[in-house]
């Protein structure tokens, strides 16, 4: 059976049985009521016929009288006064009967004529005890709601007789009859009211529920709990309000949220960077760091029958991708440079062969005696021998090559020195490199000639001091801050989440070594102590390097 079927069934005999025991507790109580009501009736007439001064004046003689003159041979009685009066309040009245009695019970008034002189068929004691009485009770006109009231003697104020008023209990029922049809008409009113919202509840709850039964929302709520929480992406979901409804394992693991569910997203804990693009819901992919994390999310806004339900992110790690990008570029780089020396080898090679050939062994060996004073790797990056350490050493020859192809040279400040090996290199290189491919590229598109890069390398201990500085025009004022995620001057980006990240990134992973990346001259002109007129950073990277380890300069 459907739910909603269900629901009306259920709600219908809720209201079934709750009327069912309205309408009986209102009969019952509506019985006594009609009784009491009746009784009430009829004492009001009774004390209305003991209360006339002629009919008590009647009632005493005749309770005065010797004995003999109430009788059924009596024949005054069936036209006495006291018959009269009481004949005419019962025809006013509609009660089923006026008796009167004197002091002995025996009947002065009657509506069966044949019953005067006669002794009451009901017991007459209380009334005649001077006491006031409402009962039900069977007499010669059968079954009646009766009221008994003492008459007394005008006089004396003895009481000398009694009147009795009756009410059939067919008319009693009858009443009560007719206020039980008015009320279960209400009732089974009420009763299809209750069945008609049953059902427009059951209709609402199948729109509520998109015609889903109960069964099928706890299997779809499990298949929800296991999507959300095994696909490898994060996903954060808020109403259109702007309050939290989602957020999976792995969107907690990658942006390193509370569980914030039910609250606004402000208190998620998000970077700005992440609520702008949760905010924006245009679809298009952005990159943010968070953490030691490079992410790439992207936010939709969702829309049913035109209603706004809220709006997802969907967050995906691209720290490893990011990483190995950075490990490809520097290897791109080395090969990109080694190609470049194999050519100038081969060329030099070229040259002895053809020495030799023609006999001229003496030039042969000066030159080959010319060229081993400076070598390829001394003649594309002057200074290099400063660097002990093999990885940086190929990497900044490696970017001094692909610096040459963009016609920017790269050149070492005279006060470079890096005596031990790194121990993180791909952090160093991430750092380093992203100086300096923005040096690089600013040199290039300023037009300045020369397009230099200078960048310097320090030991300080285990910490590395780099310095980078280029002749291109400047950091833009209109960029308040660089380090800012998004933050670029550049455009036509087919990177996936735009441009703007390598700052950012160089910052974080400094600072997770403890150190920093800052701008310390925008640049824009050239002074004493920015020669080159570009912008000029400075990065600290704490406890980087091994100092236990002389490198490989000292080893060969």
């Amino acid at each position: 059976m459907k739910l909603r079927t269900q629901v009306l069934l259920l709600q219908s005999a809720v209201v079934a049985v709750t009327l069912g025991i309205g309408f009986t507790v209102f009969a019952t109580t509506t019985e006594d009521r009609v009784t009491d009501e009746h009784g009430q009736r009829a004492l009001a007439i009774a004390r209305s016929v003991s209360a006339d001064a002629a009919l008590r004046g009647e009632v005493a003689r005749y309770s005065a009288a010797d004995d003999g003159l109430v009788s059924p041979d009596n024949p005054e009685l069936a036209s006495g006064e006291v018959q009269e009066a009481a004949e005419a309040v019962r025809s006013a009245t509609g009660a089923l009967f006026v008796v009167v009695t004197d002091d002995q019970g025996l009947r002065l008034a009657h509506p069966d004529p044949e019953q005067l002189g006669r002794r009451v068929s009901t017991d007459p004691a209380e009334a005649l005890a001077g006491r006031e009485v409402v009962t039900s009770e069977s007499g010669t006109l059968g079954a009646s709601v009766r009221a008994k009231v003492p008459v007394t003697d005008p006089s004396s104020g003895r009481v000398v007789g009694e009147v009795s008023v009756g009410i059939a209990t067919d008319r009693v029922r009858s009443d009560l009859r007719s206020d039980l049809a008015d009320a279960a008409l209400i009732a089974l009113a009420a009763l299809v009211c209750g069945a008609v919202g049953s059902l427009l509840l059951a209709n609402r709850w199948k729109r509520l529920t998109l015609g889903l039964e109960p069964e099928q929302l706890t299997e779809l709520v499990r298949e929800q709990e296991v999507v959300l929480h095994g696909i490898s992406e994060g996903v954060v979901g808020t109403d259109a309000g702007g309050t939290v409804t989602v957020v999976n394992a792995e969107a907690r693991r990658l942006l390193d949220l509370d569980d914030g569910i039910g609250h606004s997203v402000d208190t998620l804990g998000m970077t700005p960077r992440l609520l702008d693009v949760l905010r924006t819901a245009d679809g298009i992919p952005v990159a943010a760091t968070t953490g030691d994390r490079v992410v790439v999310v992207v936010s939709r806004r969702v829309v049913r029958d035109g209603r706004d339900l809220g709006t997802v992110m969907s967050v995906r790690d691209r720290t490893d991708i990011e990483t190995l990008t950075r490990e490809l570029d520097a290897v791109k780089s080395m090969s990109t440079a080694l190609r470049a020396q194999r050519h100038e080898f081969a060329n030099r090679l070229h040259l002895i062969d053809g020495l030799l050939r023609q006999g001229r062994a003496d030039q042969a060996v000066e030159y080959i005696e010319q060229i081993l004073g400076s070598g390829p790797l001394g003649e594309q990056l002057e200074g290099a021998d400063a660097l002990a350490d093999p990885y940086l050493h190929a990497f900044l020859a490696a970017k001094a090559a692909h610096a040459r192809e963009q016609g920017v040279a790269l050149v070492l400040g005279e006060n470079t020195w890096v005596h031990a090996t790194v121990r993180v290199p791909v952090d160093v290189t991430t750092v380093l490199g992203n100086l300096l491919d923005n040096a690089i590229e600013a040199a290039r598109v300023s037009g300045h000639t020369p397009a230099e890069v200078e960048v310097e390398l320090v030991e300080d201990g285990a910490d590395l001091h780099v310095s980078v500085a280029d002749t291109g025009d400047g950091v833009d004022a209109a960029l308040p801050d660089v380090f800012a995620e998004g933050a670029t001057t550049r455009s036509g980006s087919t990177v996936p989440g735009g441009r703007g990240m390598g700052l950012a990134l160089a910052r974080r992973v400094a600072r997770l070594h403890g150190g920093d990346v800052v701008l310390a001259d925008r640049g824009g002109r050239r002074t004493p102590d920015n020669p080159t007129g570009g912008a000029v950073f400075l990065a600290t990277l704490t406890g980087v390097l091994d100092e236990g380890d002389a490198g490989w300069a000292e080893r060969i």
